[in-house]
């Protein structure tokens, strides 16, 4: 690209790539030949067709890595016949965008809406990637080998439809360090932090700017994109920003579900005379009840009442927004399980019980005990890397 062309542009960029990069890649290769060294085997990944093909020109061995799941991967490989079941039409698009999609009777579901083709926000950039995702797999199913970042125990339905794609993973590129940002949170040096109220009035009106902010500067700067916002449900402000932005958001609810089916009453408090449009009480000695199957509460003892008159409507008006986040967000998970509370998930039933379910505990060691096996000695993963070895070295 030019000089102070933006390279955010995905898809100017990746047009000029494909016109500029292999010529280049070929001159360098060439170039090396002429030394005492000589190039035997490109390797690349599946998103650098370009470089497959280059190599396959100049009669030297490929292998393509992909270093994502072999669904992702197996999905592109179903580009031409997506279009060919009306999945999606000739750019990409889903024609059908509430109808979610199988591969296979073994695979999981997919929303179309969510292929990443498809979330890239303008049809140009769509149609140049899309396109250019077709041009991969080409060159991909045509390298010598096809290696991914993924273990057949971990994804049998996929590796069985793609027998071509081999495991090596899980492969790891990052230390695994987390980057700590320090985001304002709206109040002045020397104010008092313990006034709970004037902290979220703060929070309220200084974090979601703040964030969206940050939010725009990554992703216009780095490499790396915030893609999804995973979020606690009391800084539903964070799924606001997500939701304005386009990005994916899942909130969490830390606490029972009993208690978060309560506060996505307060519409229906203030509707039945219960409280006013502050979530002050009007009846105080009317008890309330979520529905027949659930027990009855003391409005006198709403989470927001207990904060006292001065805090008390700063925090009910946070609490009140958490049925806009629960509507907004993709996913809503919460710290419970439907053994515990079956009243409470049934009268929500978007909320998932994730996080406090043994269950998922239980499929998560399960998961990490099947990744760790295929990386061990004589596991899928490793036998694959060291035939993969060997044929370097031949």
């Amino acid at each position: 690209m030019e000089e102070g062309e933006s390279r955010n542009q995905l898809g100017k960029l990746t047009e000029s790539i494909c016109q500029v990069m292999p010529n280049e890649l070929r001159k360098l290769i060439e170039k090396i030949g002429l030394g005492d060294d000589e190039i035997t085997c490109v390797v690349a990944d599946v998103n650098m067709g370009w470089a497959l093909e280059v190599a396959a020109e100049l009669g030297i061995r490929t292998a393509a890595f992909w270093p994502g799941s072999a669904l992702l991967l197996l999905l592109t490989f179903s580009l031409q016949k997506l279009m060919d079941d009306g999945v999606i039409d000739e750019n990409g698009t889903p024609i059908d965008k509430d109808k979610m999609i199988q591969l296979s009777p073994t695979t999981p579901g997919m929303h179309p809406t969510n292929f990443v083709w498809a979330c890239l926000g303008d049809l140009y950039t769509q149609k140049v990637i899309f396109d250019y995702m077709r041009r991969n797999n080409k060159a991909a199913k045509e390298a010598d080998w096809l290696i991914c970042n993924s273990t057949h125990d971990f994804e049998p339905g996929a590796f069985s439809l793609a027998p071509e794609i081999l495991p090596v993973g899980p492969v790891s590129a990052g230390n695994g360090q987390l980057r700590l940002v320090s985001i304002p949170d709206g109040m002045e040096e020397g104010e008092d932090r313990t006034q709970l109220g004037k902290l979220t009035e703060a929070f309220c009106q200084v974090m979601p700017r703040e964030l969206k902010d940050f939010i725009v500067k990554v992703n216009t700067s780095e490499e790396d994109k915030i893609t999804c916002v995973l979020a606690d449900l009391n800084m539903e402000w964070a799924v606001d920003v997500a939701a304005e932005l386009g990005i994916r958001r899942v909130t969490v609810w830390p606490a029972s579900m009993f208690q978060l089916v309560v506060f996505l009453c307060i519409p229906k408090m203030i509707n039945d005379g219960l409280i006013d449009e502050n979530g002050f009480l009007v009846d105080k000695d009317k008890m309330f009840q979520v529905s027949p199957t659930t027990p009855a509460i003391d409005p006198k003892h709403f989470a927001w009442l207990t904060f006292g008159d001065s805090a008390a409507q700063t925090m009910f008006n946070l609490i009140k927004a958490y049925n806009k986040a629960v509507d907004t967000a993709d996913w809503v998970l919460c710290n419970s399980s439907l053994e515990l509370e079956p009243q409470a998930f049934t009268l929500v039933p978007k909320v998932e019980e994730l996080l406090g379910d043994d269950n998922f505990k239980t499929r998560s060691f399960q998961v990490k005990e099947m990744l760790a096996t295929s990386v061990s000695e004589g596991g899928s993963s490793t036998k694959t890397l060291k035939n993969f070895t060997e044929w370097l070295k031949s």
